[in-house]
């Protein structure tokens, strides 16, 4: 599917593995509109690749739905990436016996409604405005990536709030691209792995923090790069011969507990 000219939006889109992806659709000649809650690094990025920053909150249904059809007045939006989302790491129970030290449930809520009910209304509203494009050559009219993570399959020990959320990402990947087929519309998930992003740079020393987690990896032994991440995204969006799949994207790894 050739993407030249039109409009893609890019949730989570300022930064990381979004921006890579913002860059990488730029680069293919998509007008990106990129949709975070961070102003100042989603502006400066817009600029940087001729796009338009739009900020969205992917809670809040009313900012979704005025992104997306920001989107389709530029020009006919045919490519939609979920990369917004926020992670959190506590186990179910205390190791004191008591209900309050047992895992928070506003914060669980919260993570799925991030991660999983903001990915699926930015997935149906955005085919929403795609159905209405005319279709290409093979009857396509768009096409929506969603990020899931390794942690759908190997959920380490306290995470069971962000496993939940992203193996819900993996379980919708079928039935919603079963749904939109009759519209021409592909969906596909990827799931990366350990990606070096700002999110480790919180940490006393950073750059020894990654080379450890980069021990765990099958091969090769690092973390991943964003734009390789973005290169698999980008795969998605353009073969036309992909769809209803959740690809892992890892170097192989398999976490351990913990």
């Amino acid at each position: 599917m050739d993407i030249t000219g039109s409009s893609a939006i890019v949730t989570g889109g300022a930064s990381g593995i979004g921006a890579a992806v913002a860059r990488a659709l730029a680069a293919k000649g998509a007008i990106v509109v990129v949709a975070d809650l961070n102003a100042e690094k989603g502006e400066a990025l817009a600029a940087e690749i001729g796009g338009v920053f739009a900020s969205v909150d992917v809670t809040k249904t009313e900012q979704v739905a005025a992104a997306v059809e920001a989107a389709g007045e530029i020009a006919p939006l045919r490519a939609c990436v979920n990369s917004a989302g926020i992670g959190w790491a506590q186990r179910t129970i205390g190791r004191d016996g008591l209900l309050e030290q047992a895992h928070d449930l506003d914060a669980f809520r919260k993570v799925v409604e991030i991660n999983l009910i903001g990915t699926f209304d930015v997935t149906r509203q955005a085919a929403t405005v795609m159905s209405r494009n005319e279709p290409d050559a093979d009857g396509q009219r768009g096409a929506i990536v969603n990020l899931a993570s390794v942690a759908a399959f190997d959920g380490q020990i306290g995470q069971a709030s962000y496993s939940a959320s992203k193996g819900g990402v993996v379980g919708l990947t079928l039935p919603v691209a079963r749904d939109l087929a009759a519209s021409g519309i592909r969906l596909n998930t990827v799931a990366p792995g350990l990606i070096d992003t700002p999110i480790y740079d919180a940490f006393p020393d950073p750059d020894a923090f990654k080379a450890n987690l980069g021990q765990n990896v099958l091969f090769p032994k690092r973390l991943g790069h964003a734009e390789e991440l973005a290169s698999m995204v980008v795969e998605c969006l353009t073969n036309s011969y992909m769809n209803g799949e959740t690809i892992r994207v890892d170097g192989g790894i398999r976490m351990p507990p913990k």
